[in-house]
């Protein structure tokens, strides 16, 4: 009996490829989920095309999904793809320029006639003209065997035409010993009310399975070992960014005894949290689909002035929409989360590409001095820490917050340690219960605006509450008072009231890893994180010295961030703009960063990322 060769590896990264409408996001989400089952530790990167449905076969409508796993921590969803599953030309010519030499490419022969090569732009079959001579190339007629694996099902050739993608992820796990329970469970549950369809999926997935362990161009499999040593102990499971920030929010609302409400209006990539969220309204959640962006924020602040954990979700055309609105929410001072899952612009630009393009419109985009905290998220994962920290300092300093993730974070995933409850922060706001002033003559009132002495944050009273009825509105308030004032110099002190609240935010010191008294410090904010630690491991790898630090809070800054800059010769910023965070460090501490800058809609790949730095380096 012929016996395969098992090889072990450290990593793999694979890209699935092929039309929007061939499933490759599902095959990419259910290969993650049997990797994450394993115990690998894992990154991946869904690109989708900008277009609903751009022309069958064509370059525009190419959708991928790249997996990174590995039995050791890792950081990014990968540079360069050791396999390529293409199903379709035009899926091979968008991604062959990404592959190295030596790397895995199975396509799907099937789709490669004349006419889907000449649409996807090659002039001769890439099968045949000796242009994949440098990769190892498996051709498998996927569609063809799906369909005689499928031939006793009764289904008309267009119904098991679509399981093809189900024939080359039972391909690919037979290829990385991956189980194929926890998908065979999941079909039966997404097809619960078709179960010949769920069956004629189940019956694809385990022909590519069988295919893989019986065919002769497969001679080799591969084993990736559990990452044992990359997780603290617990319980874990696969989360994307906007799940995970969902989780927080609602953890957020937990630990501080309110409602959740949420006012939204459906944009990409934000959207899947107003899906999220209204999967539990057992938590207490409220999720409202708003006509435009401006009712979705207008009902968030009508839930914060009524005690709500008040949240509206966009990406940056919707904040320029919301601009009003949160200039009125500094105004009325009311707790009030803005999550702006970034994207490429300007105007609607890159609706499926990530971008870290909003930190200038999160700091300034309104009229007048409106100061706003800003909050950003580094990794999947760190969504849901992100959304609690973003909750405390809404509730604690009665201030909409901006919480800032982008596409990459969103649609990417990694494992996530589900923490204990009192591991979170008890997060319980104090309401206004009755009078908080007394006049000259003794009488005792009530001053929406007399605040803490320690955060400056007003009262929070509740409407309907007796006696602390009072003006609302973004007419400039005196005061104290809150009646509505044109006097010069109180507007001048609410500014700057208003202003001293932001810049007296209790935020952690910024951490620095600098474990050899480097000169050059690297920073970063928000998912730069993953692609900048990569590189700084390789470059201390290969003996250069370099320290990194990475800013969750980009308003108000660390209170030591700018002691920490003037202790290194240079600082590099490398961000997902043309300089945006640079711009905020000269201006506030006068130290001249490096940008280092990339505005391409795609993440930095870590290893290019390493040479510009090792030449910054050593260009000094």
């Amino acid at each position: 009996m012929y016996i395969k060769e098992v090889r072990r590896l450290d990593r793999v990264i694979i890209r699935f490829a092929g039309d929007s409408g061939d499933g490759m996001q599902l095959t990419g989400d259910r290969f993650t989920a049997q990797t994450a089952s394993f115990g690998n530790d894992l990154a991946t990167l869904p690109n989708f095309p900008a277009e609903i449905r751009a022309p069958a076969g064509t370059l525009p409508g190419v959708s991928s999904y790249q997996l990174h796993f590995a039995d050791h921590d890792i950081l990014t969803p990968g540079d360069a793809p050791d396999v390529l599953v293409a199903m379709n030309p035009a899926a091979l010519r968008a991604n062959i320029g990404d592959l190295p030499r030596g790397a895995e490419v199975i396509v799907n022969t099937d789709e490669f006639t004349g006419r889907a090569i000449q649409k996807a732009g090659y002039a001769a079959s890439p099968l045949e003209d000796g242009s994949l001579d440098g990769h190892r190339l498996h051709p498998v007629p996927l569609t063809t065997l799906t369909v005689e694996a499928l031939k006793d099902f009764g289904l008309s050739r267009k119904e098991a035409e679509r399981s093809k993608n189900m024939f080359a992820l039972g391909l690919l796990s037979w290829m990385y010993h991956r189980s194929t329970e926890g998908t065979e469970k999941f079909l039966k549950s997404k097809f619960a009310k078709r179960p010949d369809i769920a069956a004629a999926n189940i019956a694809a997935l385990r022909a590519g399975w069988n295919f893989g362990e019986t065919t002769e161009d497969f001679a080799v499999s591969y084993e990736v070992a559990p990452a044992a040593t990359a997780f603290p102990a617990g319980t874990y499971r696969n989360v994307s960014g906007n799940l995970a920030l969902s989780y927080g929010l609602v953890a957020a609302s937990r630990q501080a005894d309110l409602p959740l409400y949420l006012g939204s209006y459906p944009i990409t990539p934000a959207s899947d949290i107003l899906h999220e969220l209204s999967r539990h309204k057992n938590f207490g959640v409220r999720t409202f689909q708003a006509e435009d962006e401006i009712a979705g924020i207008g009902a968030a602040l009508g839930a914060a002035f009524g005690g709500s954990l008040a949240v509206t979700t966009t990406s940056g055309p919707g904040v320029a929409l919301k601009s009003e609105a949160i200039g009125l929410a500094v105004s009325l001072e009311l707790p009030l989360l803005i999550v702006d899952i970034q994207r490429g612009g300007p105007s609607t630009g890159l609706p499926t590409k990530t971008e870290q393009a909003d930190l200038l419109q999160a700091m300034y985009g309104r009229n007048g001095e409106a100061p706003v905290p800003v909050v950003a998220a580094r990794t999947p994962a760190d969504c849901f820490d992100a959304a609690i920290e973003a909750a405390r300092i809404a509730l604690t300093y009665r201030t909409p917050v901006f919480l800032l993730s982008d596409g990459y974070l969103a649609n990417g995933s990694e494992p996530w340690r589900i923490p204990e409850p009192d591991e979170l922060p008890d997060l319980h706001a104090r309401f206004a219960q009755g009078p908080n002033h007394t006049l000259e003559d003794g009488t005792e009132v009530f001053w929406p605006y007399k605040r803490d002495p320690q955060t400056l944050a007003r009262p929070w009273a509740i409407p309907g509450t007796p006696g602390l009825e009072h003006r609302i509105g973004g007419i400039e308030k005196q005061d104290g008072t809150g009646n509505i004032s044109y006097d010069p110099a109180n507007h001048d002190f609410m500014v700057r009231t208003r202003q001293a609240k932001i810049d007296g935010i209790d935020v952690p010191d910024i951490g620095v890893d600098d474990p050899d008294g480097a000169r050059t410090l690297v920073l970063g904010w928000g998912s730069t994180y993953g692609p900048i630690t990569a590189a700084v491991r390789r470059l201390r790898a290969a003996g250069e010295p370099v320290a990194q630090a990475h800013l969750r809070h980009l308003n108000p800054f660390p209170r030591d961030l700018g002691d920490v800059l003037r202790r290194y010769e240079r600082v590099v910023v490398p961000e997902m703009n043309l300089g945006q965070l640079a711009t905020l460090i000269r201006a506030k501490h006068l130290v001249d960063v490096r940008s280092v800058t990339q505005v391409n809609g795609m993440p930095f790949k870590a290893e290019q990322l390493a040479h510009t730095l090792e030449a910054i380096i050593r260009d000094h």
